[in-house]
């Protein structure tokens, strides 16, 4: 199993101290973390797309450039790229950019992108979103592959003959398709025999496992080989310490300041308790041990062979947040990487 690092980049004030750091100071402490996450050896880095509050995540190739710089070994993700949103032509020419400059370690995850400010900033509804998601998608992976491309569709100009430069140093790069909640991004990734990323983040486990018992299913439908199928799923909380009562001591203001962020943002929070987030989400708060079980007993649903967890220190000490993530790298990651097999591209 390979282990990766996710933040959205929210832009909120500490849940436990009310301190806000400037938006410097904010995305200084992301490619730090991504540095960290290198030195203790995780093996991906993720750096979320949003166009709307609480977010400063709307520029994920400039973040991941900088992480870049900085780093030599990890791989680098999008989480995820919203196509639905984006003109795929400027956002191939930035990631084949990012591709060569990252010495070929970037990682797609594309998805039509969540929220309804982003999509009226673009001008994108409802109604199409998906459709533009499928198109973009298209035109995307032709440009990665071909010298030039000759395209007509519904929602960009028609290219003819078109050269897109710089050409990425990955030929062709691997492209995850992100999914919460819908069957098109789980239909469209088994389609084009695309890896499956499941956000897995706010609810039980039922809706993830069933979006993804239909991925398999429509990754046979296309005639794809059933053991090439890899899927990865997202947390919805973490923190590993030594014993249970210090992981929900720890991790409860955390919670409760997650929850009434989601009552200021008009979301009716699914898991009231934090003893019932821990039992009921995908969350890993708990000892080494726990999360372990956690993540095998998911396992057993989901046959995923990446896991992402939060970059983010939520309300944690930078001590704690350090502690937390060795914790996992020393006694979680090691029993999990040798019971559950990495994707097959890596074994």
């Amino acid at each position: 199993m390979k282990f990766l690092l996710i933040t959205l980049i929210t832009y909120t004030a500490d849940p436990v101290t009310g301190i806000q750091l400037s938006p410097r100071d904010r995305f200084r402490e992301v490619v730090d973390t991504a540095v960290l996450a290198e030195e203790l050896g995780f093996d991906g880095y993720g750096v979320g797309e949003r166009h709307e509050r609480p977010f400063i995540s709307s520029s994920p190739p400039v973040v991941l450039s900088n992480i870049a710089a900085r780093t030599s070994r990890i791989r680098l993700f999008t989480a995820v790229t919203t196509l639905s949103l984006l003109d795929p032509v400027r956002a191939y020419e930035d990631y084949a950019t990012l591709d060569n400059l990252s010495d070929g370690r970037l990682e797609l995850i594309i998805g039509k992108g969540n929220g309804s400010a982003q999509r009226e900033l673009f001008h994108v509804t409802p109604e199409d979103q998906w459709d533009r998601n499928a198109e973009g998608y298209e035109l995307f992976r032709r440009l990665w592959r071909e010298d030039k491309v000759t395209w007509s569709g519904q929602f960009r100009p028609d290219l003819v003959d078109a050269e897109v430069w710089p050409k990425p140093l990955q030929q062709p790069i691997r492209v995850w398709h992100g999914s919460a909640t819908s069957r098109e991004s789980v239909d469209l990734a088994a389609r084009w025999g695309d890896p499956l990323f499941s956000a897995n983040v706010t609810n039980p486990i039922e809706p993830y496992a069933e979006l993804i018992e239909h991925y398999r299913q429509r990754w046979a439908h296309y005639g794809h080989n059933p053991a090439k199928a890899i899927v990865g799923a997202g947390t919805a909380g973490f923190y590993v310490a030594p014993t249970s009562q210090e992981a929900l001591a720890v991790y409860r203001p955390v919670f409760e300041a997650r929850q009434n962020l989601q009552l200021r943002l008009g979301l009716e929070p699914v898991f009231t308790t934090l003893e019932d987030f821990v039992e009921r989400s995908s969350a890993l708060v708990g000892s080494p041990e726990q999360v372990v079980d956690k993540v095998g007993r998911y396992h057993e649903r989901f046959g995923h062979q990446v896991l992402h967890i939060s970059a983010d220190r939520d309300g944690l000490t930078p001590a704690q947040h350090r502690a937390t993530l060795e914790l996992f790298q020393s006694e979680v990651a090691p029993v999990l990487s040798k019971a559950i097999p990495d994707p097959h591209w890596l074994s």
